[in-house]
């Protein structure tokens, strides 16, 4: 049976920290095919008009399964929050380990880019996309807050305060916790249940915007006290547990039209339950975590034991395994370690892959693997960043300085 070679995580880590340095901050995205006018406009033609918007979609869908580079002619390399929240945990957990200074510093760099970076049109510390995300829904302007990116940020001030009681930090984390319980909005779903936005905008219905919240409102009752934050996160957390289906999965949302299930938000949704279970012991969480964790398993992995990435999939495909589908399973498994013996297995079996497929020469990591080829342009939001943090959090799991 394989086991998690510690040794080659450390070479990996190293690596990757030296291509960071040499290629920048800033990335192209998964989004940057639709991030400007032109794709944009094509992408939300296709969600007005499907039938006329596929043959205006189909450059870019035909560019992103057989020339990913090509996204350089579509829109410009940009700094991603949710990325950089994302580096600051991952080099927290590396100072946490080895205690060097460097490491350190360089977590405090990411967090004073995110205090630069928040939606400054809002009172409260907020964080969204730099560019205009086009959905089913409408367009979501540059710098509107999500509560599936601000949560994040929130984890990556706590880890920086948890390290050095920099009052700073804590401001930070009670402005996140009030822009999440008075920004984003709830809607009842039943006589307990509430769904949150996932902007400020929104009528809610995403199933991992409400866990997100759920989460972030939990922690920030643990470290605040302050009951209101409990109460909003009760109801959200109703929310994710009465639309889990029989089967133990989720939907994407509640809507009939979004109805998919994919790996990545099944992974956000059981990483939000074991984080609440962890700080409240709420049995619901332990018994959701379970039927979740045999869907997962037997749904969401392909023959060879690898993530797949949808189990019921909203359109065609153009790709067989995602980058961020093996840094959210790595996550999870890191999360419920020791709970679940068929988990325990899949989270070697998929680092042994990252290590020996995913990793490339120069230190990062492929995108995505297509169905013919793979897409090797560096990503910082889809998924550098996550796997980084991924593998930093197993190396800070096996550490004696871990209180994981």
């Amino acid at each position: 049976m394989l086991e998690i070679d510690i040794n080659r995580i450390n070479v990996c880590l190293e690596k990757f920290v030296s291509w960071l340095d040499d290629y920048g901050e800033t990335s192209y995205d998964h989004q940057s095919f639709f991030a400007g006018t032109l794709g944009g406009r094509a992408k939300a033609l296709y969600y007005r008009k499907p039938q006329l918007g596929i043959f205006a979609v189909a450059p870019m869908v035909f560019s992103e399964a057989f020339m990913p580079a090509f996204r350089a002619l579509f829109w410009h390399r940009q700094r991603l929050p949710i990325a950089d929240a994302h580096y600051a945990m991952g080099f927290a957990y590396l100072y946490n380990i080895t205690r060097k200074e460097e490491f350190y510093k360089r977590a405090v760099h990411f967090l004073e880019i995110l205090e630069q970076t928040r939606c400054s049109r809002f009172e409260n510390y907020c964080w969204g996309y730099p560019f205009d995300w086009e959905t089913r829904s409408g367009t979501i302007k540059t710098h509107t807050p999500l509560i599936t990116t601000t949560p994040y940020a929130y984890e990556a001030f706590a880890e920086l305060y948890r390290i050095d009681g920099n009052k700073k930090w804590l401001m930070v984390l009670q402005s996140i916790a009030e822009h999440a319980l008075q920004d984003i909005k709830d809607f009842p779903f039943s006589a307990t249940a509430k769904t949150c936005s996932y902007t400020p905008y929104d009528k809610g219905g995403v199933v991992n915007a409400s866990a997100y919240r759920a989460f972030l409102l939990t922690r920030a009752y643990d470290l605040f006290g302050n009951s209101r934050f409990k109460e909003a996160a009760e109801g959200n957390l109703n929310f994710v547990f009465e639309t889990q289906k029989a089967n133990g999965s989720w939907p994407y949302s509640i809507d009939e039209e979004r109805d998919f299930i994919d790996h990545f938000h099944t992974c956000f949704v059981l990483k939000a339950l074991s984080k609440i279970e962890k700080l409240s012991k709420n049995q619901r969480c332990t018994r959701a975590i379970e039927k979740g964790i045999k869907y997962y398993l037997e749904d969401l992995f392909d023959e060879q034991g690898l993530p797949k990435p949808f189990s019921r999939a909203p359109r065609l495909t153009v790709y067989r395994h995602e980058l961020y589908d093996y840094a959210e399973c790595i996550n999870l498994g890191i999360l419920l370690r020791g709970r679940f013996e068929e988990l325990d297995s899949t989270l070697v079996r998929v680092v042994e892959d990252v290590l020996s497929r995913w990793k490339k020469p120069d230190g990062s990591f492929r995108s995505r693997k297509l169905l013919i080829g793979w897409d090797n342009v560096p990503m910082h939001r889809w998924a550098q960043s996550q796997m980084f943090r991924s593998l930093a959090l197993l190396l800070l799991s096996r550490s004696v300085n871990s209180d994981i």
